[in-house]
């Protein structure tokens, strides 16, 4: 599994099933009222378990609330107007939390405490330093905190003791210095000993055993062939490394290495990968999430007996993750559908009582208006077998052909999910299918798959995206002269691509933060991915070196006397990994060839949307973009 993934990450059956005849849906929805829903996450327990800190964007950007468990009241804990606010967790033994923040989408993270009286604290003084919440040490008198101030291109990990928060100075040790691009993915519960990664390539890794009593440092993943590690946690009684690898398979798997004498046994294996794993509090039960097919699948075995633990069905939804307490009688459940936002439920393990705690779709849309999305599968051009995500709408029929995008995600390596997103519900139920596709190079579908578009990105797997129209022909309810593509960050490339090397292919762009110079992007990445550098040059190609003449060819900024067809550009004005001049060139050259272009610009955003009046606005304009220049139903003057 590429390394290089959360890089540039955004927003995300043989053939084709008979569809049955569908009808209009009984009412179609504004993005306000889209945007009326409410996204939550989080979920972390109170000391006494009577409370979850979550993480709303109800108030119109994401805030801290707490949720009382028993009866279901939600209180707003952080009242931000400006930035995102997204709470880490509670303190151990109070009910004082921790929460992040950036600003406007720099991406360089603040770690803050939050008294009980709702008196804020920066626990990371300073401008311009890269932080980040790791946990609480095993005997909850220290938190574990991540921060760039000593050198921008690597973390070190500090440890920060609780009783010394209240003064001015607080306490804070650094426990890893890290010198050489290794990243701490694991501290046993007696600090002894560090679980390390390092990225050597995109499809290759290294994991380390670092003694802190002895400052030895071990390699402990020699391998053959290509193999990642992603440490996960140390036993308890600190005999036994957990870990995810794919060394050895196509899938990534769950093994466990005994530190005295390195015996190495698979824990966990299936023929999807294993995204996830841990175990409760006190090693009752386990936790392992598997991504198939574009969906979590979760899955808790208690440990006593090595069954699986029966957990309740939930009707029109799956578990996307789980949260159990530290009494492990109580897990914060997330319940995730493509069709409406999340939810988190409470499941009590002795009673059996499963409870809903939040209802985030907005009561003016009805459910059955939505569209669940469809995993499919399709041939590209050379025959390989592309699995996509299909949403058709329920006015699609052969007598009423509708107009389709196809939806690119980011990446490179990201993974077209059976996640909810308003802007795809939103098109849909306005009569755009979508085909959201996972090209070559995608995650979650073995470590093959996803290299095979290693330094060959802007070709075959743009090419399974065209071919992705075959796919959307097959259903006979598409008007194949009304088919445009649209992507985010990576996808933004792919939609650029395919309008500056496929001109024919599709009738319209969309694209949303997206790459157009690849020379520009990987010289001026941030200090702080030193770490993934290698594999980022593995993946793209190394813009120092003879690559340059390739990644010159393949970003669409050279080449825009190529695009023909209209084009809108989105962008955050803030953003670190796709500078806002990459679209002010992409569109100052398409405009130039006398091509429609809507270009839109959010001073307070970085790479993604954390506000929901800049959603509004900016999907709200996709819509009427698509309106004129794909169904061409409104009229819209252009520059």
């Amino acid at each position: 599994m590429k390394q290089i993934i959360p890089i540039f990450l955004m927003i995300g059956i043989l053939g084709c099933q008979q569809q049955p005849e569908k009808t209009l849906p009984s009412k179609q929805y504004s993005i306000e009222q889209f945007y009326e829903n409410i996204n939550i996450g989080g979920g972390s327990f109170s000391p006494d378990e009577s409370k979850l800190l979550v993480n709303s964007n109800e108030t119109g950007i994401y805030n801290v609330f707490e949720i009382d468990i028993a009866t279901g009241e939600k209180t707003q804990l952080t009242f931000s107007t400006k930035d995102s606010y997204f709470g880490q967790g509670y303190f151990p033994n109070d009910e004082r939390f921790i929460f992040s923040y950036d600003d406007g989408g720099n991406e360089n993270y603040k770690v803050e405490l939050m008294t009980t009286e709702g008196q804020s604290k920066d626990l990371t003084p300073g401008d311009s330093v890269r932080n980040g919440f790791y946990g609480w040490s095993r005997d909850q008198e220290a938190m574990y905190m991540a921060s760039n101030k000593r050198d921008p291109r690597f973390m070190d990990v500090y440890k920060m003791t609780i009783s010394s928060m209240d003064e001015e100075m607080p306490i804070k040790e650094m426990i890893y210095q890290n010198n050489d691009g290794m990243d701490v993915g694991a501290i046993s519960s007696n600090e002894q000993y560090y679980a390390l990664t390092q990225a050597l390539t995109s499809a290759d890794g290294k994991m380390y055993l670092y003694n802190s009593e002895t400052g030895e440092k071990t390699d402990i993943s020699e391998h053959e062939g290509d193999a990642t590690y992603s440490p996960q946690f140390f036993s308890l009684d600190n005999q036994f490394l957990y870990y995810l690898t794919d060394e050895g398979s196509d899938f990534v798997y769950l093994a466990k290495r005994d530190l005295e004498s390195g015996e190495v046994t698979k824990e966990y294996e299936t023929d999807w990968d294993v995204w996830y794993a841990y175990d409760s509090w006190n090693e009752k039960y386990r936790v392992i999430g598997i991504n198939q097919d574009a969906q979590t699948v979760v899955k808790i075995f208690d440990q006593a007996s090595g069954n699986e633990v029966a957990l309740p069905a939930l009707e029109g939804g799956s578990i996307a993750s789980v949260n159990i307490s530290k009494s492990e009688t109580k897990a914060r459940l997330i319940v995730s559908t493509s069709a409406s936002p999340s939810n988190i439920y409470i499941y009590n393990f002795e009673t059996k009582e499963l409870k809903q705690l939040t209802n985030t779709l907005n009561e003016a849309i009805s459910k059955e208006d939505l569209v669940e999305g469809q995993v499919v599968r399709y041939q590209s051009f050379d025959g390989l077998e592309i699995p996509a995500v299909y949403y058709q709408p329920h006015q699609a029929s052969a007598a009423n052909k509708v107009p389709a995008l196809v939806w690119v995600h980011g990446g490179p390596g990201g993974q077209s999910r059976l996640n909810y997103f308003a802007l795809i519900q939103y098109l849909v139920n306005h009569g755009y299918a979508i085909l959201a596709v996972n090209n070559r190079g995608s995650g979650g579908y073995g470590k093959e798959f996803n290299h095979l578009d290693d330094q060959n990105h802007g070709d075959k797997d743009l090419k399974d995206c065209v071919a992705g129209k075959d796919f959307l022909a097959s259903t006979g309810v598409i008007d194949m002269e009304k088919v445009g593509i649209i992507g985010g960050s990576y996808g933004g490339y792919m939609t650029m691509a395919a309008l500056t090397f496929e001109p024919e292919a599709f009738e319209v762009g969309v694209n949303i933060f997206g790459v157009t110079n690849w020379l520009r992007t990987l010289k001026s990445i941030p200090p702080y991915w030193e770490s993934f550098r290698k594999a980022l040059y593995d993946e793209m190609g190394d813009p120092t070196t003879a690559d340059s003449v390739r990644l010159y060819e393949i970003s669409p900024l050279f080449h825009t006397e190529n695009v023909t067809k209209p084009l809108m550009v989105l962008q955050g004005a803030n953003d670190v990994r796709v500078l806002q001049v990459e679209s002010d060139e992409i569109v100052e050259g398409v405009k130039s060839n006398g091509v429609p272009v809507e270009y839109v610009v959010f001073d307070d955003e970085g790479h993604g949307f954390r506000k929901k009046e800049n959603e509004i606005k900016g999907y709200g304009q996709i819509k009427e973009f698509l309106d004129q220049y794909l169904k061409g139903e409104t009229e819209m003057p252009t520059e």
